[in-house]
Formats: structure tokens, sequence, C-alpha cells
């Protein structure tokens, strides 16, 4: 028993904390009475009640791996064995057998699962599998700007759950800067192991709310918008230069996000297909607005998602197949009966996603109140109509002047080395845009370590990006190679992985004496084939594929490759 003194000062803490805090300190208690029972110096973790789990990790850009494989660290530090294995490598047939079961996965797009864990997402939800002895927990990683907000670990929680799993500790939801939180549910993880007997009742599971994402907005001014490519070439990338009042919190390697406007054609067809007054104010899940506000400003009209779609459907009662489109093709084929129907689709639209770009300048080189991006104008064909892409158009016809809100979003893993470090840079296209701010960053720092480009486009003439910049940089050392890949100039098309395979001899030997590697652009094909490149370079060496494909691992797992793919 305590006395009254203790008791009182433990009754004065215990309302101040939350849920997963009163966790956390069950197992800081539980390890110091271990302690103390074994005359022993008291010790703020115990050996765990629980000695081995197993460890499973979704991934896309590789957060979810880099996170999963620093908490299997942090729990074997703990005493507990750790079976850590990517969901695309998971024995499907060993999960009604596991009985600690923990799972990290990232949600990607509208709310779909990454590549790596299609086949596992898929797995448990086509099948009925009894999971009566599995106790499980689940973290999810996301960007709570998009609608579908950890929607992947939403669906993985619940399923599990529904399979027969006891849920351990609820769903942590983790927004862009994940790492305090993801750390945090650790803790209640081993909390939970520490004091869990090997049938121990589950927690119950309470409601989670979105985390506000905390971002800082920025208001800025245009004040260049130029199209880097020459006349006569096929695409359109656009340099565009916005200046601010305030510093701009960044660093080379980070994205600016921003949030498109709609167009105002589109608007009115939509307004004039459903007659409805454009000046009504209706309250959605997140604002209350007129309809031109809301068609304009906040949400999605433009390609609309499969769960929106469907709720369309319902809502009008028409057989729609399973598809996507913009809210104005779906009007035009499948129309509203009235205004009053219209109002309640409205209703059901999601938030207008901001799209994120690469930031192409350096605070150093081009100052704190100044900022850069690189955007293709994507285009695209709908019944023979051509189309582009809502954010990129939107960027793309900004005038020099326009005031424009937008924010940062940090990179955690795709940052410059330390000065002495070589690097290499593969960027074809607008891939090109970090890259441009690495190599003028390292030029206003004086940075010693030596650089290497590989870009890549159709035409030398017409669509070599940032071409007198990149040129100065050679012949002023601070680039020190340059491999340029041509597709459209030859008969056979050349892109950077032929230019990769040509130099394998000194890229190994770069990579061997410490360089980092990095990659931006197209995921697919672009960086798939680049990776296999290097596996092909280095089987040359005498690697078998397997320990080719473990040196990549190793070179990430160092931080010395990162990938800003899309």
């Amino acid at each position: 028993m305590l006395s009254d003194v203790k008791l009182g000062a433990l009754k004065s803490l215990t309302p101040t904390l939350t849920r997963d805090e009163l966790l956390w300190a069950s197992g800081y208690f539980a390890g110091l009475a271990q302690g103390i029972a074994g005359g022993q110096e008291p010790i703020a973790a115990a050996p765990a009640a629980v000695k081995k789990i197993a460890l499973v990790y979704g991934t896309e850009t590789g957060n979810a791996k880099k996170l999963a494989t620093q908490l299997a660290g942090i729990a074997k530090k703990k005493g507990i064995t750790v079976k850590l294995t990517g969901l695309d490598q998971y024995r499907f047939a060993d999960l009604p057998k596991e009985e600690y079961f923990f799972v990290v996965i990232s949600t990607q797009g509208e709310g779909e699962p990454p590549v790596q864990a299609k086949k596992f997402y898929e797995h448990i939800h086509e099948n009925q599998i009894d999971l009566s002895k599995l106790k499980f927990g689940v973290l999810g990683l996301g960007d709570s700007s998009y609608p579908e907000f950890c929607k992947t670990g939403e669906d993985v929680d619940a399923r599990l759950e529904a399979l027969g799993g006891h849920r351990l500790l609820p769903l942590k939801k983790c927004d862009v800067d994940y790492e305090e939180d993801a750390l945090h549910w650790l803790e209640n993880v081993i909390a939970v192991l520490q004091t869990s007997a090997a049938h121990a009742a589950p927690i119950p599971s309470l409601p989670t709310e979105k985390k506000p994402s905390g971002k800082k907005y920025y208001n800025g001014k245009v004040i260049t918008n130029i199209n880097l490519n020459d006349r006569g070439s096929r695409k359109q990338t656009f340099h565009i230069e916005i200046v601010t009042e305030e510093p701009i919190d960044y660093e080379p390697g980070d994205a600016l996000g921003i949030v498109p406007s709609n167009k105002q054609d589109m608007i009115n067809k939509i307004i004039g297909i459903t007659g409805i007054d454009p000046d009504k104010e209706i309250k959605t899940e997140k604002i209350t607005a007129t309809v031109r506000d809301l068609l304009s400003q906040h949400l999605n009209i433009c390609y609309l998602l499969k769960a929106t779609v469907k709720k369309f459907a319902e809502l009008t009662g028409q057989q729609i197949p399973d598809t996507r489109m913009s809210l104005y093709d779906l009007l035009r084929i499948y129309p509203v009966k009235d205004a009053a129907q219209f109002e309640e689709v409205i209703k059901i639209l999601t938030a207008q996603s901001p799209r994120l770009y690469s930031i192409s300048s350096s605070p150093n080189a081009h100052g704190e109140n100044e900022i850069h991006i690189t955007v293709s104008k994507n285009q695209f064909t709908v019944e023979d109509e051509e189309r582009y892409g809502v954010c990129s158009e939107f960027l793309s016809d900004l005038d020099e002047g326009h005031e424009i809100e937008f924010f940062i979003q940090k990179a955690r893993h795709f940052k410059l080395p330390e000065e002495s470090k070589d690097v290499i840079m593969i960027g074809p296209g607008t891939g090109i845009a970090p890259f441009r701010s690495f190599l003028a960053e390292r030029d206003a720092t004086g940075a010693s370590g030596k650089n290497w480009l590989f870009f890549g486009e159709q035409h030398f003439v017409t669509d070599f990006l940032y071409q007198t910049e990149i040129q100065s940089y050679l012949a002023t050392g601070v680039l020190n190679n340059i491999d340029l890949a041509f597709s459209r100039d030859t008969d056979q098309k050349i892109y950077v992985q032929h230019r990769i395979k040509e130099k394998g001899d000194e890229l190994i030997r770069w990579l061997n004496d410490g360089a980092y590697l990095y990659i931006c652009g197209a995921k697919d094909p672009m960086c798939s084939d680049v990776e296999a490149t290097f596996i092909e370079l280095l089987q040359s060496k005498g690697k078998s594929k397997e320990e080719a494909r473990s040196f990549l691992t190793q070179l990430e797992e160092e931080g010395r490759y990162s990938k800003d793919v899309y």
C-alpha cells in the first residue's frame, strides 16, 4: 500500500496523462517492480513478458521500411526477438500461426495500399482466415492533407479484427512528421508486451482522431513563369519563381505543396448542367461556402475517386461502372434529377488534394525569401478531347504578379550529405528539379565533394532543361561529371540507364568510395530500370542477384541511397 502522501501524488498526476501515457507508465512501473524484486538497481524497462513478435511493413517510398527497421532495433534492445519482414516477402501461411503481429503500413494515392503490400491486402480481404490466436497492432503512415488519410492502415486494422484477431492497442495514424508519434507508439507496444501474459485481454479500441498536419502556409507572389522547352518541343516544362515577404523555412530536397484552383469554364459547365444557384451557401464536412467557391477552391471535381463515383451512384439511384471520371463527365452521362439532388452530391465530394513539387532552388544561392519549382504540364486525351492535369495547368497559367499560397513538405531522407561527400544524381525530365537545388547549394557553400549528374529527355535542342546553368556548373568545376541521354535524337532510344551501364565501372568505384546515390523522376519505368541496371552492374562484378540487391538495401539503410519518385 502507498502512504497517503505518495497516493496523493499519484492521484494528482494520473488525470493529466493521456491513455497512451498511462500505457507507457504501466510498463515503466512494471519494470521498476521487477528490478526491485530481484534485489537489483531499479531499471526503466524490464525484460518483456513476450519474447517474440512479428513486425511487417508495407512501403512505397521507403518510409515505412526505415521506420519498421528502426522500431525493430529498439525492440531488440528491450529483449524482444523481432521477425522483421516486408509484406511483399511475407508468407501468408504464417499469419494464422502468429501470436503477436504488428504492422507499419503507408497509404498511397486515393487510399490504396502500397504496391509492395497489395497482395497481402487482397489476401486478408478476400479470404476467411482464422486469426483467433493473433494479437495485433497497426501503425499507419499518411498525409492528413489528403482525403483518404491512413485509409490502408484503417482497413488492415479493421480486417484483422474482423478475422478474429485481438487488438492489443488502438490504431495509430501518423502524419508526415511521423517520427515522434511512431516512437511513442512503439513505447506503448513494449509497455503492453511487458505487462501482458500469453493470453492477456486486449485493450479496447478507442476512436482515433485525425491529427492536424500543422503545416505553415506562406503567401507568395509569382515573379517568373517561363517555358523551359524550346519551340518545336512536344513538352511544356515551366520554371516558376515565387517570392515572399517572410523567410521560407526549407532545404534542398524538400517539396513545395500547393492546392490548385479549378478552372472557371468547367465550373460554369457544371452549374449550367445542374441548374444550381452558384451563390447558394452549402455546409460540407469541412467548410461552409457558396457553390462557386466550393467548386473553385475546395473540392476535387476533375478526377473523382472510385469511392466518390460509387456514392454518387447510390445517391442518384443509377447503375454506374466502377470507374473514375471528372464531375462534369459524370453529370453529363448520369444526370442528377434537380439542383437539390446536386446539393447532396456536393456534400460527398472529397477535398481538393495538395500537389507536391520538388523544389529547384537553394536558400543559400537564391535567398530565403525566394523559391523555385519545375512543373511539367501534364497533357492527356479523354474521348478525343485534349485535357491537362489540374495543378500543372493551374501553375503553368499563372501570370507574373499572381499571389499564391503554399506550404513546405520536409524531406526526411532526400537530403544532401556532408560537404565533403561525393554525390551521384540521376534525374531525367523534371527529375532534374532537386538536383538543380543540390548543385546551387553546393556551389553557394563551396562544398568539396564531387558531383555527377545523369540527365535525360527527348531532344537535345528543345528539351535540355537548365542547359546554360548546367554547362556553367561543369565549366566552373561544381559539376565534375555529366552524362546525357536524349532518347529521340538517335534511331535507337537511349535513356539514362544506358548511360549508367556505360559508366558502370566508375560508378561502382564512386559508391565503394562512399558516394551518395540519388534518383528523382518517374517511378515506372525509369526508377525501376535504373535499379535493375545497378543490379546488373553489381552482378558483373561477381555479386549474386541477391547480394546486389542487398548492396542497394545496405546503401539505403546507411542513408546513402535516396529516391524521390512519383
